[in-house]
């Protein structure tokens, strides 16, 4: 067992190694802040925003500086009871996560072929793909496999059909060398940086761990670091404090691989703070008690050689032959049964849908609710038989197919809500 600080209720040997780290002000900061509550955040997805956006009135929440579609929320919402969340109007994310946003804007200018090593559950993986240019191709991978079923199921709710999704270990990667353009690394590390909002955190947490995940972080590293072109982006993140998952890591990574890492443009007000290891590289670390949101640390790396050639050629077709491909990129019209086409969920969620192509249906919001837990409603008898596109605010939540007395529910059973009974003031955008 991990001994604590009482007052506190961290562990010692963390408020040891952050005391050395920010000094004892700086750290008395972050304490204060840890105790208060995390603030939410939420990050709207641009392909479904047109139609949502006249009734959401976003202008009164206060806007995530780094980022274009973020928002603070004065509360925590109901998301679970929320049909916009399940229709894939808005991702749940950490605001200084989206400080990624940045990265992209300032580097990522041309189509590229990217790969988002340790993708799950994809917050990061919809926000990329959400300012990639038009023409690339993005591929999330996640190698545990009940987590790859959670980022297929976002990467599908978000509906741009651009995205592939791998379950492979990192090191499955090092046969398609010099394929990818940008790589993110977001890696697994000891979670000091979600403390405040995940108490598992805190008794998860030992120094024994911290050794642990910094080794485990340079395996995942010079794993994929052959699948960079030359010229290419490597961007590192981790949701620690610690100089050795971050600094030294990166530090490691420019003496191993004769990376540079690269300057990233941050107005003064945002308070992010930079090195703590050293002064002679950048890197970009958020505190808790300087900027509104959870610990967070990132640097951008690029590697030696020429400029990136971009994503041209049948690159899929390698990745089906190389990877364990669990979604393809593109929509997945339907299955055959009987003499019907039965439309998939993934056509429904897209963001490229014809409009009019299926009969539409609006639902109540009680009527939303019960689709969403897979039960069985009942339509208004002008709606025509056989499958039909049931709407919440006009933003689809997937088919059903109209029968004569009931509407078959045809949501996949395992996404659907799984609570019986509407808690009490419930809250939705």
């Amino acid at each position: 067992m991990v001994t604590t600080d009482e007052k506190m209720n961290l562990p010692i040997g963390f408020a040891e190694q952050s005391r050395a780290l920010l000094g004892e002000e700086e750290y008395k900061g972050l304490v204060a802040a840890l105790a208060k509550e995390a603030p939410v955040s939420i990050r709207l997805n641009p392909f479904k925003r047109d139609k949502v956006s006249p009734s959401l009135n976003m202008e009164t929440f206060e806007s995530v500086p780094w980022c274009s579609q973020g928002y603070y929320l004065d509360q925590r919402l109901s998301f679970t009871f929320d049909p916009l969340f399940h229709a894939g109007c808005y991702y749940v994310q950490e605001a200084s996560s989206m400080f990624l946003e940045q990265v992209m804007r300032q580097f990522v200018v041309d189509p590229v072929c990217m790969l988002d090593l340790c993708a799950a559950p994809g917050g990061k993986t919809t926000l990329m793909r959400s300012l990639s240019p038009d023409g690339s191709l993005l591929v999330a991978n996640e190698v545990i496999r009940n987590r790859s079923q959670v980022l297929v199921e976002n990467v599908i709710k978000w509906g741009h059909p651009d995205v592939v999704v791998t379950r492979n270990d990192p090191a499955d990667f090092k046969g398609l060398e010099g394929f990818f353009d940008v790589i993110l690394a977001d890696v697994p590390c000891s979670g000091e940086g979600m403390f405040r909002k995940d108490p598992g955190a805190i008794s998860a947490w030992s120094p024994e761990n911290v050794e642990v995940c910094w080794r485990r972080q340079r395996r995942i590293l010079a794993d994929g670091w052959p699948c960079l072109k030359p010229g290419g982006l490597l961007i590192y993140s981790t949701c620690t404090y610690n100089i050795k998952e971050n600094e030294e890591n990166v530090y490691w990574m420019m003496e191993e691989f004769g990376a540079e890492a690269l300057r990233v443009d941050v107005p003064v007000e945002w308070n992010v703070t930079g090195n703590l290891f050293n002064d002679a590289f950048p890197v970009y670390r958020f505190l808790p008690h300087k900027t509104k949101g959870e610990g967070f640390f990132l640097a951008v790396l690029r590697k030696e050689g020429g400029k990136p050639s971009g994503c041209s050629g049948n690159r899929e077709a390698i990745l089906h032959k190389r990877l364990r491909v669990i979604k393809p990129s593109g929509v997945e019209p339907g299955t055959q049964k009987g003499k019907d086409i039965l439309p998939s969920h993934a056509r429904a969620m897209s963001s490229t849908l014809p409009s009019g192509l299926y009969p539409a249906c609006e639902l109540t919001y009680e009527q939303a609710i019960a689709y969403l837990r897979k039960e069985a409603i009942v339509l208004d008898a002008s709606v025509p038989r056989g499958y039909v596109l049931v709407t919440y605010r006009s933003i689809p939540l997937g088919f059903v197919k109209n029968v004569c007395d009931r509407a078959n529910n045809l949501y996949p059973r395992d996404w659907r809500i799984r609570g019986m009974v509407l808690p009490d003031g419930i809250r939705v955008l």
